[in-house]
């Protein structure tokens, strides 16, 4: 089923994430600043206002395999716990940038005769820690004491889906790679219309390597695996995906679930 999707997706999809991007998505990954100039009485927003950004909405229409794949949104409760909680979120999302290189660093080893996954994975490792040190590069100039924090629910869960014999054990993680990175593209998604300008377009500029991300895990699910199978532990991991992100959640996490009152 999903194999179908990305084949009736994929090329219009690339060509919409590289070069036909509307002119909407333009001002969502680039914030202009003009110099200072004679206007009359018409005020100036100051240099780091945040940008007029289009909906969460409207930013993952850019990614319709995307979210065509996720079952259900981000909570606006989450959002909102998200605004209030921005050094943890960014703590949280700094360890996950690490855990999704390592992931991928495990995929090679464990994996060395499969080329097509050593290539994907290689990359991957290599921007998602670039990810990593931008940021701490942010955490360090907004001056956020660094923190052991502990993980959260989500990727854990996820990951007790993952049966432990293969072929199945490297499809079925496969399948909770390609959700993780899904969400995660989804969640950057609703983060930048609310966020000041620096980490709105910051994130902005995460979610193409987000949604290739997700794109590359299922693509090697199904390389990898049984078209039926993967389709049948595809539906499994995204119901119990969605209830961990619409059920109560005691501690905010970057992938936590709806905050607990």
């Amino acid at each position: 089923m999903f194999h179908e999707v990305f084949e009736r997706l994929g090329a219009r999809t690339v060509r919409c994430i590289n070069y036909s991007c509307p002119s909407s998505f333009v001002a969502l990954t680039a914030v202009m600043v003009f110099p200072a100039k004679d206007t009359g009485s018409v005020p100036q927003p100051p240099y780091n206002a945040a940008p007029c950004h289009p909906s969460s909405r409207e930013i993952m229409q850019i990614y319709p395999e995307v979210d065509a794949f996720l079952l259900c949104p981000t909570p606006d409760s989450w959002v909102q716990a998200a605004l209030q909680n921005l050094d943890i979120l960014l703590i949280d999302h700094a360890n996950n940038e690490k855990k999704a290189a390592g992931a991928a660093f495990q995929f090679m080893f464990q994996y060395n005769d499969k080329f097509d996954l050593l290539a994907k994975m290689s990359r991957l490792a290599r921007e998602e820690l670039r990810h990593f040190e931008q940021v701490i590069g942010i955490i360090k100039k907004r001056g956020i004491p660094m923190a052991n924090i502990s993980s959260a629910r989500y990727a854990g869960s996820l990951r007790k889906l993952v049966r432990n014999h293969n072929p199945y054990r490297l499809t079925d993680a496969l399948v909770v790679g390609a959700i993780v990175e899904a969400r995660s593209c989804e969640r950057f998604a609703a983060l930048v219309p609310h966020l000041d300008a620096d980490l709105s377009k910051f994130y902005a500029s995460l979610l193409k390597s987000e949604a290739r991300h997700f794109q590359d895990y299922l693509k090697l699910a199904y390389l990898y695996g049984d078209e039926a199978d993967v389709d049948a532990k595809i539906e499994e991991i995204r119901l119990a995906e969605r209830e961990l992100i619409e059920s109560p959640d005691e501690d905010f996490r970057f992938h936590s679930g709806v905050p607990a009152l």
